[in-house]
């Protein structure tokens, strides 16, 4: 799952060295990870003052496809519309990323609009390296960077599961998944509770298909900013429900200064490419 942008979602005003070694090699991968189409509906749970929102509510989109042969592509699209009590504004932010597991390579384009009209665009490729990872955008401005070692978003996710299978409850790691301007990496920590089946009233879990008696991770992944001045606090946090496959329900993503909730509305499965 991407993480998503604070400085996307307001535009216009409103890891430690990978364990990933440990984690599956890339056959399993293929054969865990399911390429599926999830549409979350997305609700304001929760504003502060200092906000200055009054009302947000949106949509969220979120594509996975290919296979570890292959590499996998994220198409990723969240709509919100957010009032503040003087006006309303339109947000959209499109990403599509493309991550080669055996290659090390996570290629990365975001565009943000507000109201309609173009105001970021962003865009580079990433590379892990025995001294990190190297990234070089290519817009707004071709740059280079180089960053400590870090995982990428499906090896990351990868992590999570294999951590969630092995029963370790707690795991740090370092994230580059180009967000934000795509020049730095967060520093993760993961809390997974333990393996659940879905309550009897629980209305998320039957937009889940044939998943929607399927066992399931409570996860909390916290994203620190470790170069911020001062004691470190999450700079983001998201809670979902996590199947083994890498489908995820019932988000809960917190800014600090307000909280969106999503809940799966439609999933749709994606035909599978199977490593030869």
């Amino acid at each position: 799952m991407l993480r998503m942008s604070l400085g996307l979602i307001l535009a216009g005003g409103v890891c430690v060295p990978s364990a990933f070694a440990a984690a599956p090699n890339a056959d399993i991968a293929a054969r865990l990870l399911v390429p599926h189409r999830a549409v979350y509906d997305l609700k304001l749970k929760d504003a502060s003052e200092r906000s200055g929102i009054e009302g947000m509510f949106g949509r969220m989109v979120y594509e996975f496809t290919g296979s570890a042969c292959t590499g996998f592509t994220t198409n990723f699209r969240l709509v919100t519309k957010i009032g503040t009590g003087e006006e309303t504004r339109l947000s959209d932010q499109q990403t599509n990323t493309f991550e080669d597991l055996s290659a090390r390579q996570f290629h990365f384009e975001t565009k943000s609009f507000t109201d309609e009209k173009l105001d970021k665009e962003l865009s580079g490729d990433a590379s892990k390296g025995e001294q990190g990872v190297k990234v070089e955008l290519s817009a707004p401005n071709a740059k280079e960077i180089e960053l400590p070692a870090s995982d990428f978003p499906t090896d990351h996710m990868l992590e999570v599961i294999h951590n969630a299978k092995q029963g370790k409850r707690l795991f740090e790691a370092r994230v580059f998944d180009g967000s934000e301007n795509g020049d730095q990496s967060l520093l993760t920590t993961t809390v997974i509770g333990k393996a659940q089946q879905p309550a009897k009233d629980d209305v998320d879990a039957e937009q889940a298909g044939e998943f929607a008696k399927t066992a399931f991770w409570p996860v909390t992944i916290a994203y620190f900013n470790d170069s911020a001045p001062g004691d470190p606090t999450p700079v983001y946090n998201m809670s979902f429900k996590l199947y083994e496959n890498g489908i995820t329900r019932d988000l809960t993503m917190d800014y600090g200064e307000f909280v969106l909730s999503g809940s799966l509305s439609k999933l749709e499965l994606l035909d599978k490419q199977d490593c030869k």
